[in-house]
């Protein structure tokens, strides 16, 4: 009995916690099918690194591309994880290339290198990732 009693206690104990922020349920799961070439002129900055590019009419609010390095292309949902949708709740382009930030009040900024909220963000809410498949010859399919 002693055991049940200590098995319940630790199951009840480890369900408790909160391990998913209800702040960061704002997003839908928009179906994305894209095929990024990046030899075509609106990708062609993706041949280089540390660099990023935005295609809107995707996902929630459009999606950010971002080339880590030769071999890493991510894809992030360019809305604001910690906001419901509004106008101000897309992510732009912060100048750096690598930060993106929302244009609501509390000016959430992000790293498209890592989806990771920067400082200053009061939510642990991170980017939603897009897959990214290389198809090779410089193709890209991003989907979900």
């Amino acid at each position: 009995m002693k055991k049940l009693i200590i098995v319940l206690t630790l199951t009840m104990l480890a369900c408790s916690g909160d391990d998913n922020n209800s702040n960061c349920n704002f997003l839908f799961d928009a179906g994305v099918n894209l095929n990024v070439n990046t030899n075509l002129p609106q990708f062609n900055q993706l041949n280089f690194n540390s660099s990023s590019v935005y295609v809107p009419n995707q996902g929630n609010n459009g999606i950010w591309l971002y080339r880590l390095n030769s071999s890493t292309l991510y894809a992030w949902d360019a809305a604001d994880p910690s906001h419901a949708p509004a106008a101000c709740s897309t992510l732009t382009d912060s100048g750096t290339g690598d930060i993106v930030v929302c244009g609501c009040d509390d000016a959430n900024q992000y790293s498209l290198g890592t989806g990771l909220g920067l400082e200053g963000n009061t939510q642990s809410c991170t980017l939603q990732p897009y897959r990214v498949d290389n198809l090779g010859d410089g193709q890209y399919l991003v989907s979900n």
